[in-house]
């Protein structure tokens, strides 16, 4: 098979497989502008006969999602900028500061992701319980703050920056607070944008820790409210859809905005010692 034959194949089978990828996602947003029951002909219909916005409308009105979309802008933005903070820092630390224990320390973080998330939830929750942090922003966004991927990414980045740099830095009287503030923090830009779309992506879709830690209806994020519209409104297909909507969209927007920087991030964190 030629060059140009081969090639056409492998498009092809790119094409195929982002139809099928694409499909659900049409027909969700195709779904959220059909009529109520529209949606549950057989053949389900791929275009509504005439596009309407009750559903969008019922949404932020009768049901209040704007609260829970909020509420998830909320927890994402803090999230975001807390894991920013801890994750630079404590990166940095691990990769150009000395202090005793600190390979065996990274090394123990290391070996934590094999231990499945659900498995901390409970001691997790009695910390935060006790420490009096159940059903608030806080306490939803505290357990991410010191994720270990972020660390391992901010740290295996860091390694690249010149200890010649750092030392010099130190002669002249700066001190660890400013070069972290003035040097670090300007070259680790491109992964932290990475870590950034990482961490705002996975808090804005996390379901199963806001609702463990959540209790009041008022401080739901939209992945709940969404999955309490589900039990409420199963038989309403094209409001789920527009519910589901809301939650994707978001998301989608920001990540094909900042593939760019995401992928760039990724290849550059594989930096090796």
């Amino acid at each position: 098979m030629s060059r140009t034959a081969r090639g056409l194949v492998r498009n092809a089978a790119l094409l195929v497989g982002a139809a099928l990828a694409l499909t659900p996602l049409f027909w969700m947003v195709s779904a959220s502008f059909m009529r109520p029951g529209e949606a549950s002909g057989f053949p389900p219909p791929w275009l509504p006969s005439r596009p309407i916005l009750g559903n969008y409308r019922d949404l932020f009105t009768r049901l209040s999602i704007g609260r829970a979309l909020a509420n998830s802008l909320i927890l994402s933005v803090g999230a975001t900028l807390g894991v920013l903070l801890v994750d630079s820092m404590a990166g940095y630390a691990f990769a150009k500061l000395r202090f005793r224990g600190r390979d065996r320390l990274f090394g123990l973080l290391l070996a934590a992701l094999v231990i499945p998330a659900p498995v901390a939830m409970l001691p997790l929750f009695l910390m935060l319980r006790a420490a009096g942090l159940v059903n608030t922003y806080v306490g939803a966004a505290l357990p991410s703050l010191a994720g270990i991927i972020g660390i391992f990414l901010v740290r295996q980045f860091a390694l690249s920056i010149p200890d010649e740099l750092l030392e010099a830095a130190r002669l002249e009287g700066a001190s660890e607070l400013a070069i972290y503030r003035r040097i670090v923090l300007p070259l680790l830009r491109p992964v932290l944008a990475t870590l950034a779309i990482i961490t705002f992506l996975a808090t804005w879709n996390d379901f199963v820790w806001p609702l463990v830690i959540l209790t009041d209806d008022s401080r739901y994020t939209l992945p709940v409210a969404l999955a309490g519209l589900v039990g409420e409104h199963s038989a309403d297909i094209e409001l789920m859809m527009a519910g589901a909507v809301l939650t994707v969209l978001p998301v989608l927007i920001l990540f094909l905005l900042l593939q760019r920087q995401y992928v760039s991030g990724i290849m550059i964190g594989s930096v090796k010692e």
